[in-house]
């Protein structure tokens, strides 16, 4: 019997230990990485590509707006960057994400860290305020925005980063680990990206390739589009939100250290996540909950009438 206890014992130590585990991280490591950042025009892509710029990376950020870019590089720059480019376009289109990851091999010599973060959230304004209504070409639009060009961007630079022993780092949510109601198609493309570069992961160490993939779970962070999606789905504005500015520190080093997944925030998320493993159906009552109590009254789905 006490052999039993001490072994439960010391399983339980070791568990807490892998589960609290941080690898130490050198920011020198960062210095002249060749970066490539999606999704930088505004919040936490923003953060990040100001953050790698402190580190002296070199970097090429990609988003729609090519103002807001312009604006980006020219404070990276000030923030002590070796290199800031941008590529202005829409990683919905193929042209748009091959052109990406050739101007960081055309112009940073290569790449050692892919960073994909982007999401287009405002395909006909249909975004974290609808029952599924079985419209199929905003699920098209959706997908192949916000999954199949992750995919995409990763395949184009897998070459490069294999050569260099370099990291796809996958900035995914909450809505990835455990469903969300109201975001059907959303969950759906970050449920997809975990399930893919999980099993690129595995395909990855098979083959005895040296190139990391970092799958990022996070919460409610404040930028302009998480304020949205709370005010849109008529849910307490008080709840709290978490820094995008630590949230891109956070990201920077799970990436560097070659985590497998990483939180944050991570006593809100993690603890999310591990309940609805453990004990989904209590994990669906309180996610439902949270949309039958809030402010705002939705219609039936169509699909039900």
């Amino acid at each position: 019997m006490a052999r039993t206890v001490w072994l439960l014992g010391s399983l339980l130590a070791i568990g807490i230990a892998y589960i609290l585990y941080e690898p130490s991280f050198d920011p020198e490591s960062l210095r002249g990485a060749r970066v490539v950042i999606t999704g930088c025009s505004s919040g936490i892509g923003e953060q990040m590509a100001y953050e790698y710029a402190k580190l002296g990376a070199k970097v090429v950020i990609t988003a729609r707006r090519e103002k807001r870019l312009q604006e980006v590089v020219a404070k990276m720059s000030e923030l002590g960057a070796q290199q800031a480019l941008y590529v202005a376009g829409d990683m919905g289109k193929v042209e748009d994400c091959e052109r990406t990851i050739q101007t960081a091999k055309d112009k940073l010599g290569g790449l050692d860290i892919l960073v994909i973060n982007h999401l287009a959230s405002t395909i006909d304004n249909k975004f974290f305020q609808y029952l599924w209504d079985g419209d199929m070409e905003y699920a098209e639009k959706h997908i192949q925005a916000n999954y199949v060009s992750y995919i995409r961007l990763a395949s184009l630079a897998l070459p490069t980063l294999h050569k260099n022993s370099g990291s796809i780092v996958v900035v995914g949510s909450g809505a990835g680990k455990f469903p969300v109601p109201l975001n059907a198609i959303y969950a759906g493309t970050k449920f997809g990206l975990r399930g893919f570069f999980s099993s690129l992961r595995q395909e990855l160490r098979i083959q005895k390739s040296n190139v990391s993939v970092t799958y990022i779970v996070l919460g409610s962070i404040d930028t302009g589009l998480g304020k949205k999606a709370i005010k849109d789905r008529g849910l307490d504005t008080k709840q709290p939100m978490y820094p995008a500015a630590v949230a891109a520190q956070v990201i920077i080093r799970g990436g560097a250290t070659r985590q497998r997944d990483v939180y944050y925030p991570w006593g809100q998320i993690w603890t999310l996540a591990k309940i609805w493993d453990i004990f989904p159906e209590v994990g669906d009552y309180f996610l439902e909950q949270s949309v039958i109590g809030s402010s705002k009254q939705y219609d039936r789905s169509p699909l039900l009438e």
